[in-house]
């Protein structure tokens, strides 16, 4: 859950309202999902660690893979508490991460990008005009997500060497005398065999 627990009734319908309009947008190219207010209809990830951010954006093909995750920010919740909280957690997903934010609060933003490490794939700003909110493109990242280190699977150990017996003198000299058969030319060998 957020660290935002309860936004103003105004902005929380701002922002709900914002979640709305994203998705009518993204509809045209992805089954987008939302998860407005404290709704948790779609997560990313299973189990304790599932995440619900505001729209999960999934591929319209079969498989319907993760291809992105936007967070919808108000003035309040644009925040380090937020950054880390929640920010972080989305950009190491492994889809696009873009980040809605208010149109006075994208260079806030920016810096708590900047200064998290938070890879954020694209940021956009908004703001409202009579009834209409309106778009921004502010910041594109055209470098490629930074790879996560997954934990390798251990491979397969190799049996490990038999130990060697402890050699006896007579030992020695067995494998001395079989040292000195491997450098000797194939006559030379066949001589040694018939003097035996």
């Amino acid at each position: 859950m957020s660290p935002i627990l309860v936004r103003p009734v105004r902005e929380q319908l701002e922002h709900d309202r914002v979640i709305r309009l994203l998705q009518g947008k993204f509809r045209r190219k992805f089954d987008a999902g939302m998860n407005p207010g404290a709704e948790q209809n779609v997560p990313v990830g299973s189990g304790p660690a599932a995440m619900y951010p505001d729209l999960v954006l999934l591929s319209l093909e079969r498989g319907h893979r993760l291809e992105g995750v936007v967070e919808v920010e108000t003035g309040e919740s644009v925040n380090h508490l937020e950054a880390l909280a929640q920010w972080a957690h989305f950009a190491r997903t492994r889809a696009q991460f873009h980040l809605y934010v208010p149109a006075g609060m994208v260079d806030v933003a920016r810096r708590l990008c900047e200064d998290n490490h938070i890879f954020v794939a694209e940021i956009w700003s908004y703001h409202t005009v009579g009834d209409q909110v309106r778009f921004t493109l502010v910041h594109r990242n055209r470098e490629e997500p930074p790879v996560i280190a997954r934990p390798r699977t251990p491979a397969r150990q190799q049996p490990s060497p038999r130990p060697t017996p402890a050699r006896t003198s007579g030992g020695r000299r067995a494998a001395h005398r079989r040292k000195a058969a491997r450098g000797r030319k194939p006559a030379a060998k066949a001589a040694a065999r018939k003097r035996r």
